[in-house]
C-alpha cells in the first residue's frame, strides 16, 4: 500500500525557513523575511548559506522584474530586440556565480 501524506517525513524547520525567506524576498513580501532570518540564525544555519539564499532570491526577483519590464517595453515598442538567454531554463547566475536553477 502507498504512503499517505501524513506518513511522509516533514521538511526540517530550517529548510522551511529558507524556502519561506527566499520566496518572500522574490515576491517582494512586505515582511521581508525577518522572522525567517531569526529562525535560521537560531537554528545555527551558517551565515554564508543564508547570504546565498538571499542573493539567489534577490537575483530571481530582479530578473523577473527585468523580464516583465522588457515584455512591457516590447509591447509598447514593437521594434525592441529580444534579450539574450544564457541557458535552457532562462536564468542567469547571480553576480557571485550562484545558480538560480
Amino acid at each position: 500500500m502507498g504512503e499517505s501524506k501524513t506518513d511522509q517525513p516533514q521538511l526540517h524547520s530550517s529548510i522551511v525557513a529558507m524556502i519561506s525567506l527566499a520566496s518572500g524576498i522574490a515576491a517582494n513580501h512586505p515582511a521581508m523575511g525577518q522572522c525567517q532570518l531569526g529562525r535560521l540564525r537560531k537554528a545555527g544555519v551558517p551565515e554564508h548559506q543564508i547570504t546565498a539564499v538571499i542573493e539567489i532570491a534577490r537575483h530571481i526577483r530582479n530578473e523577473a522584474t527585468e523580464k516583465l519590464d522588457f515584455a512591457f517595453d516590447e509591447a509598447a515598442d514593437e521594434t525592441a530586440s529580444k534579450p539574450a538567454v544564457s541557458d535552457s531554463c532562462g536564468c542567469t547566475p547571480t553576480p557571485s556565480g550562484q545558480s538560480c536553477c
